[in-house]
């Protein structure tokens, strides 16, 4: 290294609405890294909100240092993830805050990197470094409004949609990098600004390894026995598909050694719990909630295979994160959707599961008793 930069403290900024110790995807993926480059001798700021994921009254403490990262949590409402209205308003008031925060954290030839939570933070990450002369990165993790109007959110139909994506654009074209999680992504982003990075997201460090069912304490825990146990972890929410999963349940109704077990939480969870009961399907199903972060590798081994689904409308703008702990923890994939989605393009490279169309409830049940069957398969 040169004489000129021997010296040099680097200082990355990220913006997030969550940070640790929330355990969302998105705070768990930025907490990892924000910790290493902090320990690599990097200066390291993170503008975040004071709620949890999963609570949004909680009031985490507005400064902390956190192995070495300066955590500026800013104040915003907290309506939680119940209304859109109220949702909307808690994102508003993170922009104002956040983008205040930065003004105060950012100085010239410093980086800061916006994540897509809240949507549209680049452009409000855009604004400050180009006011204090800093260097923008997007760390794009889906694509918005893209996915809202993949969702059917009229309010950003017209004029508004017009207006959010121009803005949305323009951050991504002043940005010295777009960082995206997918090849699929990565050919949307190209049509608006060239050159987009791929960076796959990852499993969380030393947390997920593999653990044999027969030594997996949750398992014992809960009485899971030695049926065959097909589980879904994580947040099932409206980009996600649970008919084909639910259809699939149906046709093994009567099969006595295969469980599904449902881990965390989401608008879809919900509703999949109801159909379960309506259609006399108790039996069959557990749920159970988020695991606590220590837990996180025996709840992801306690289960024979994963599901992991996204609507196909929804491929190229979100990539599911959970697929990385599933295969850290080395257990097949059973993906419902495109199968020529993001997800089944890891698979069939890898040979780590199994994708099947949604609808396919036949195909799924297929994979289900032919991974049964085969426990070394």
């Amino acid at each position: 290294m040169s004489a000129r930069f021997r010296n040099l403290t680097l200082k990355a900024v990220f913006v997030n609405r969550f940070f640790h110790p929330d355990h969302s995807a998105t705070s768990q993926i930025l907490s990892e890294l924000a910790f290493a480059l902090a320990a690599a001798g990097w200066e390291v700021h993170v503008v975040t909100a004071r709620q949890r994921y999963d609570d949004p009254r909680a009031q985490l403490p507005p400064r902390a240092t956190l192995s070495g990262v300066q955590v500026h949590r800013v104040w915003t409402t907290s309506f939680g993830r119940g209304s859109l209205p109220g949702r909307a308003l808690d994102y508003l008031t993170f922009y104002c805050s956040a983008f205040f925060a930065l003004l105060g954290v950012l100085r010239r030839g410093d980086v800061v990197v916006a994540k897509t939570d809240p949507p549209l933070i680049s452009v409000i990450a855009a604004a400050a470094a180009r006011l204090r002369g800093a260097a923008l990165v997007n760390w794009l993790q889906d694509l918005f409004p893209e996915v809202a109007e993949g969702l059917g959110v009229k309010a950003l139909g017209g004029m508004v949609g017009k207006a959010v994506r121009a803005l949305r654009d323009r951050s991504l074209r002043g940005a010295r990098s777009n960082v995206v999680i997918g090849d699929r992504m990565a050919e949307i982003v190209a049509r608006i600004a060239p050159g987009p990075k791929v960076i796959h997201n990852w499993a969380v460090g030393d947390l997920v390894e593999p653990i044999p069912l027969e030594r997996n304490a949750v398992r014992r825990e809960w009485e899971l026995g030695e049926r065959f146990v097909v589980g879904y972890s994580g947040n099932l929410g409206r980009a996600h598909e649970f008919d084909t999963i639910l259809a699939a349940i149906e046709v093994l109704r009567e099969d006595d050694d295969v469980l599904f077990l449902f881990i965390g939480a989401g608008k879809q969870l919900e509703e999949l719990r109801r159909s379960i009961a309506q259609r006399g399907l108790g039996h069959r199903v557990m749920f159970q909630p988020y695991q606590p972060k220590e837990r996180l590798a025996q709840s992801l081994a306690s289960v024979n295979a994963h599901l992991v689904t996204l609507q196909p409308s929804m491929e190229g703008l979100i990539v599911p994160s959970k697929f990385y702990g599933i295969a850290a923890a080395a257990r097949p994939t059973l993906f419902v959707g495109d199968p020529d989605g993001e997800i089944p393009r890891l698979l069939r490279r890898f040979d780590c599961g199994y994708a099947v169309a949604t609808g396919d409830a036949d195909a799924l049940v297929a994979c289900i008793r032919e991974l049964r069957a085969d426990p070394s398969r």
